[in-house]
């Protein structure tokens, strides 16, 4: 399908209107049209120096000195405090380490093992990543509770004062979808059960607000819109007034209040420190350290404008661009239940994103039926969004 010289120009405009627009220097980028950002973000341009420093310098010549010269030790928490402001959380509430599977896995056990002794039932994201499912039915059988997978939508209704923790999805990985966190939280609150959060789709897309509306836990990777990297570290976000009641179930040395001590007895150590498990992954944490530079001087609230733009501008295109009922949209439209991302309903979704990807549009396929297209407000512009679904269109169309 040609181009139409309106939504070109218009994309044009907004460009050039762009406050965010000179942050796409900050990250090395082709021609193609990256709109996986939701799944891997793109490489930051300082990553690849700062690592050669970290192996040839703080390794190679440093060797087991970096562990104090280096920062290697605190990296941790001072990372840790460096994602508190995306997410709206004070210094020192948040660690840096392990995956997101097993920070899931330590916030719901801690979190159970908070709760009274008659709070018996554990609830699910039932629409969740399918890990967060795993990790909540293990966590269920080793604490002696009862796993109920609910809908975000049901929840208020399955509260009870048998709940001790509710794990959620901030947003929908399928749908885009954008739940109601502050007042699902505050649901949980009310019943006297602790709420614990999956940030992965969220973080570095558009505000949380977790101090403001006193979530208990909360996780997340750093390798989707914070840029961290492939595999790099997540993190694990304890509220300071739950933190001396965290009881780890991986207490590891590097969460002993004397690690160097080597006790056979184990002491927690105060604060977010407790969160941690074993040796930090330096290598990727220090690459996630330097990603994070990317966010200096950025709003978070400009990342959420300009999100709600971009994703508002490229249903407006798809709706121009492609014919009716080819395609349907499974992302809410109201700003409030949306997230970064759309996604779209197509028959033929598999194939159809095999032949975009050919074609310089990269987003992803999410079985059985559903293109996703993820919108990285710090890389992502307005031209690259009327191509993506301009071309969409014509493949649809041929």
């Amino acid at each position: 399908m040609s181009e139409r010289p309106g939504l070109a120009l218009r994309a044009k405009e907004l460009d050039a209107a762009d406050e965010l627009a000179p942050l796409r220097e900050r990250f090395v980028l082709d021609d193609v049209v990256y709109l996986d950002g939701n799944s891997l973000g793109a490489l930051p341009v300082n990553v690849p120096d700062r690592v050669a420093d970290v192996v040839r310098r703080q390794w190679g010549e440093l060797r087991i000195r970096s562990w104090e010269e280096s920062g290697w030790w605190t990296a941790p928490e001072r990372i840790g405090d460096r994602i508190a402001p995306l997410v709206g959380a004070a210094p020192g509430q948040i660690v840096v380490g392990d995956s997101t599977s097993v920070n899931v896995f330590k916030a719901l056990v801690a979190a159970v093992r908070m709760a009274d002794a008659g709070r018996d039932e554990l609830l699910v994201d039932a629409t969740t990543f399918p890990t967060d499912g795993y990790i909540a039915e293990s966590a269920a059988r080793m604490t002696g509770r009862t796993l109920r997978p609910v809908t975000p939508a049901e929840l208020p209704g399955a509260l009870s004062d048998r709940t001790a923790a509710v794990l959620l999805n901030h947003v929908d990985y399928r749908s885009g979808r954008l739940h109601d966190l502050p007042g699902l939280t505050a649901a949980i609150h009310a019943s006297g059960a602790l709420a614990v959060w999956d940030l992965c789709h969220s973080a570095g897309a558009l505000p949380v607000g977790l101090d403001e509306h006193g979530v208990d836990m909360a996780v997340g990777c750093t390798y989707k819109y914070l840029n961290g990297g492939p595999g790099s570290p997540a993190y694990l976000y304890v509220r300071r007034e739950l933190q001396d009641r965290f009881d780890s179930p991986l207490p590891g040395w590097t969460s002993h209040a004397e690690p160097f001590a080597m006790s056979s007895a184990y002491a927690p150590a105060p604060g977010a420190v407790r969160g941690r498990t074993g040796t930090p992954d330096i290598l990727s944490m220090l690459a996630l350290e330097a990603a994070l530079e990317v966010w200096d001087g950025v709003s978070v609230d400009a990342v959420r404008a300009k999100s709600l733009a971009l994703t508002d501008f490229f249903l407006e295109c798809v709706t121009a661009y492609t014919e009716p009922g080819r395609v349907e949209c499974v992302t809410p439209g109201p700003h409030a239940e949306r997230g970064s991302q759309i996604a779209l309903r197509c028959s033929d979704a598999g194939e159809v994103m095999k032949r975009l990807i050919e074609r310089g549009v990269v987003g992803d396929f999410r079985h059985p039926d559903v293109l996703r297209f993820g919108f990285t407000p710090l890389y992502v512009g307005f031209a690259d969004t009327e191509r993506a679904a301009r071309l969409l269109g014509e493949l649809l169309t041929g």
